[in-house]
């Protein structure tokens, strides 16, 4: 598969650009247990962010109703368009788009190898559709966060909001040199499956960036620390608050809260703001 890439780019004369997240997967092996997860049929039908060449998409295409390719380099889309024409693949439709910019065309699974420095921001935009589940791969630091558990070094916003939205599962590490350009460090492929447990609001998101801007301190001193990011109170008036939330979660280590604790103080805080008319 790397011969058939580089060949591909010199044809081209493209050359791949890191910093938009343009690293290609080249192990076939890999692309075999991606489809395997992805338990495509023809009642499917796939969206692909960042499909490149084409590594997941000509594959996929065989297995899938639909694959919806969402692709931000122009060149790279008219490579791809050639390639699936050249295959009579008349299945897949290819956008020319920034993905966290579109409204994405109705889907039941997501495959990709996403562009790493949008991890975050499409993720969650992805988790605001229904859906069957995705198969996507991430930087494994940003993967292990993911799936990271109260008390876990690793454990982070990320880990709360990720829980609140839906269940996470990782399957498997893919090597950096399964790509080319070789990324800075491997990658990991995560199961993600949308299960809406908690409603995520405005307040909920605040106090979670409120916590976890100082989560190895005691939750006490971390929301009288950021308290701004929750609502504009002067020192006087948010020590008052956070003195009225539950002792014992205050005195435990934002590491250590769980995502139901985190809810409720966002909850009980949001109820005192009310009560007190401090907005």
């Amino acid at each position: 598969m790397l011969n058939d890439t580089l060949q591909i780019l010199n044809k081209y004369n493209i050359r791949l650009n890191r910093k938009k997240g343009q690293n290609y997967l080249v192990n076939r092996n890999i692309v075999l247990k991606i489809l395997d997860n992805a338990k495509l049929s023809w009642d499917d039908t796939v969206l692909e962010i960042g499909p490149g060449l084409g590594t997941l998409t000509i594959p996929m295409a065989a297995e899938a109703r639909k694959i919806i390719a969402v692709e931000q380099d122009q060149r790279i889309a008219t490579v791809l368009t050639k390639r699936l024409n050249k295959s009579g693949i008349s299945n897949v439709e290819v956008l020319v788009a920034d993905a966290t910019k579109i409204d994405f065309p109705g889907f039941n699974k997501v495959v990709s190898n996403l562009p790493y420095q949008i991890s975050s921001p499409i993720t969650f935009k992805i988790l605001k559709h229904d859906f069957d589940f995705a198969i996507l791969m991430y930087q494994l630091e940003f993967a292990e966060r993911m799936v990271a558990k109260p008390g876990d070094s690793n454990y982070s916003r990320l880990s709360l909001m990720t829980n609140y939205c839906a269940d996470v599962e990782m399957l498997f590490h893919v090597p950096r040199e399964d790509f080319h350009p070789q990324p800075r460090i491997s990658s990991a492929v995560i199961k993600l499956k949308p299960n809406k447990k908690v409603e995520v609001d405005n307040n909920l998101i605040n106090v979670s960036r409120a916590l976890f801007q100082h989560k190895k301190k005691k939750t006490r001193n971390a929301l009288l620390d950021s308290f701004h990011e929750i609502a504009e109170l002067d020192q006087t008036e948010s020590k008052e608050m956070v003195g009225k939330l539950d002792q014992e979660m205050l005195d435990k280590r934002v590491l250590k809260l769980n995502p139901d604790e985190v809810l409720t103080l966002s909850r009980d805080i949001e109820y005192l703001l009310e009560i007190n008319d401090f907005k």
